[in-house]
């Protein structure tokens, strides 16, 4: 591992909860989400971001820009939940791969990749889950395509995490969060 991605592991401060569990889940690509879901004997918690990302040239011979993880920005917002390893898990939505969307495809790869990477650079355990399975267990019988699942999606996220209602309507999903609550509920 590089200098530059280490991230030092420092002792567990006075605020720790030895029982606290966390749950991460990652709607994974560069326009996904990630939500934390942190239960101890003290209640549960939870934390809600956009994937941060940036801009950058894409290198083929036309000239693009792509938008890629923000590797270090990802890991830091990780990072307080390696105290306690054996107590934090994460579950990522498998990535979009379709050769009919060549650039959507090679984009949720990229965007995968990266994540992965900072999990395993945090010795985070993880698990990649399809997005039916979570959609299952967590959203309204019977909604069917894209654009019903994000309202649902919305919904949902609004009721079970109503301090992340602004993010949620702002973003028009709480799938990062959803997948986490899945992960919890999952992961006992």
């Amino acid at each position: 591992m590089s200098r530059r991605t280490t991230i030092a592991k420092s002792a567990a401060s006075p605020n720790d909860v030895p029982d606290e569990r966390h749950y991460i889940g990652i709607d994974n690509g560069v326009t996904g989400t990630v939500g934390i879901i942190s239960v101890s004997s003290m209640g549960m918690r939870s934390q809600f971001y956009v994937t941060p990302i940036f801009n950058t040239q894409d290198y083929t011979k036309k000239k693009k820009n792509i938008n890629r993880i923000h590797y270090q920005n990802l890991l830091q917002m990780m990072y307080p939940c390696v105290r306690r390893l054996e107590n934090t898990f994460a579950m990522i939505e498998a990535p979009l791969v379709n050769p009919g969307k060549f650039n959507a495809t090679a984009s949720a790869l990229r965007a995968l990749e990266a994540t992965l990477i900072a999990l395993e650079s945090l010795q985070i355990g993880y698990e990649i889950v399809h997005c039916s399975d979570w959609r299952k267990k967590l959203l309204p019988s019977g909604v069917a395509g894209s654009a019903e699942q994000k309202k649902a999606s919305v919904s949902v996220g609004r009721k079970l995490f109503p301090k992340h209602r602004e993010l949620i309507e702002k973003h028009k999903d709480a799938d990062g969060l959803l997948i986490a609550e899945y992960c919890r509920q999952t992961q006992r």
